[in-house]
């Protein structure tokens, strides 16, 4: 393989990865909050379709963005005021919605399978198009990657550099605290919960009018991109920055898998495909077990240097959620 082809690969990787940058960071706001929205996935699916379809009606690309986040708020908001209002399972709520809404997207979306729609084009960048190498990768991409770009640069700054985002952490790990210095938690929670859904909302038009153009209904390939999304939430650590990483890493396997089916003929093709699934779950557990005893007593086994670079990779990995995610907050 050529090098100027390994460029176009990763350049696709890259575009690949910006919608589940969308929906990842905004999970995060929300569980940031305190609120668990388990309704990305199907969040995502029923965007897609649902987007599509409007840009395709209208003849629009801004009313299909629109409309995924219109959606994706829409399912956020019944998330929060069923936790908050309702104090009601947000898991349980969470996972009864993605079911809906998958099942909405498959059932209304049969006008709109394999249909022509409009497309997001590409968009170079002038002078930086040209530099080498960097050039190819991240500047001739569409709006949307190049937004992405910038929801992880102003997403890490809002949330660990201004005061509203040490609130927003506030919220989330000390709920009691933040309120009696002032803060409306549950209002600021169905603030985030909805900016947050309206992100994962327009995930799902970022696939239909872009990276994956056009609405096939279930063989689109969307179903299970949402339990990805909430899954590098959790191995980024709540950090935009982290987590925009972890969503690189899973494009990154997705185009390998595509590339190795080539060299290695006798490995099925659904078994590449599905292979960046189970390794970001197997990722997910190395975030989880670094405080685990039997790690302890394994890693005390091992040679001194082994020890030492094995217990940094697992310290490095390891995340703590907020400390009152899930929790519902009665103000008082």
């Amino acid at each position: 393989m050529s090098f100027d082809l390994i460029l176009i690969g990763l350049a696709g990787v890259i575009a690949l990865a910006a919608p589940v940058i969308f929906a990842v960071i905004g999970e995060t706001f929300a569980e940031r909050s305190g609120i668990i929205n388990l309704s990305v996935n199907g969040t995502i699916v029923l965007s897609a379709m649902a987007g599509f379809a409007v840009a395709s009606r209208t003849n629009s690309l801004l009313l299909g963005y629109l409309a995924g986040m219109v959606i994706g708020a829409a399912i956020a908001g019944i998330v929060a005021f069923s936790s908050i209002a309702l104090h009601q399972s947000q898991v349980a709520v969470g996972f009864v919605l993605t079911l809906t809404a998958l099942n909405l997207a498959y059932f209304l979306g049969n006008p709109y399978t394999s249909i022509q729609g409009p497309t997001l084009p590409s968009l170079q960048i002038p002078l930086l198009a040209q530099i080498p190498v960097l050039g190819p990768l991240f500047f001739r991409e569409d709006l949307m990657t190049y937004l992405s770009y910038g929801l992880i640069l102003v997403a890490w700054l809002y949330i660990f550099r201004t005061r509203p985002g040490l609130v927003l952490q506030g919220i989330g790990e000390r709920p009691s605290a933040a309120f009696v210095r002032g803060a409306n938690v549950n209002r600021l929670r169905y603030f985030y919960t909805i900016l947050g859904g309206s992100l994962v909302g327009l995930a799902g038009p970022v696939y239909s009018l872009g990276v994956k153009a056009g609405w096939k209904g279930t063989i689109s390939g969307l179903d299970g991109i949402g339990w990805i999304a909430l899954s590098i939430t959790i191995f980024g650590g709540w950090n935009p920055i982290r987590a925009a990483i972890g969503a690189y890493l899973f494009s990154l396997l997705q185009w390998l898998s595509l590339v190795i089916q080539p060299v290695i003929p006798s490995i099925p093709a659904q078994v590449l495909q599905v292979a960046p699934f189970p390794i970001m779950i197997l990722t997910l557990l190395l975030v989880n077990i670094s405080e685990a005893e039997w790690v302890d007593r394994t890693l005390a086994g091992l040679p001194e240097p082994t020890r030492i670079v094995l217990a940094r990779i697992l310290r490095a990995l390891h995340a703590s959620p907020p400390a009152s995610l899930g929790t519902p907050f009665k103000q008082e």
